[in-house]
């Protein structure tokens, strides 16, 4: 089964940009769809961004539509996502996570990922 590490959290001031890297061991990243969630202090864990097997699909919470930007790359096994014009309401722990079934269109429902990263703070400064 594919292992997920996060990296690329800190702390940054609205209107910044991080990139959040996923790196992927065990399995080839290609065999998942892939998402990132994320979870703010005493609310549920939210779906973010989500990207196809073959990397041509994308879906987004309306959220953070227009600001991030969820990618990968096959040769470095790495899922990311690009944050820009970032928030205050963005601040959260991430987390990368994948299914090894294909979609048309990535799952937004936090339960159908069923390999999970540990998570990477991002926190947003006003």
């Amino acid at each position: 089964q594919v292992q997920l590490v996060e990296s690329g959290g800190g702390l940054v001031q609205a209107g910044g940009s991080l990139r959040l890297s996923c790196a992927a061991s065990g399995r080839t990243l290609s065999d998942y769809t892939m998402g990132w969630l994320r979870q703010a202090p005493g609310k549920e864990r939210e779906f973010v961004a989500g990207i196809s097997r073959d990397g041509r699909n994308t879906v987004y919470a309306d959220s953070v539509k227009g600001r991030f930007t969820i990618s990968r790359d096959g040769a470095k096994n790495t899922a990311y996502l690009q944050m820009n014009s970032l928030k205050p309401e963005d601040t959260a722990v991430y987390y990368c996570a994948a299914r090894s079934v294909y979609y048309l269109a990535p799952p937004t429902e936090v339960q159908t990922y069923g390999y999970w990263g540990q998570g990477t703070q991002v926190t947003v400064s006003s």
